[in-house]
């Protein structure tokens, strides 16, 4: 790693993206563990939020 590529106290860099204006999104090929991607409990809570939104 160069001393160019080494992140700076406090800096953040987004991922990369995909598309322009209200389709901007994150590039899903360029997302890892590092960026948090990962969510186990996602399809847990959405059922318990569709569920909420049934009653």
């Amino acid at each position: 790693m160069d001393d160019d590529d080494t992140p700076q106290p406090g800096a953040a860099k987004p991922p990369p993206t995909l598309g322009e204006g209200c389709v901007r999104r994150y590039d899903p090929d360029a997302l890892s563990d590092e960026d948090g991607t990962e969510f186990e409990g996602a399809e847990a809570l959405w059922q318990r939020e569709q569920q909420s939104s049934d009653k």
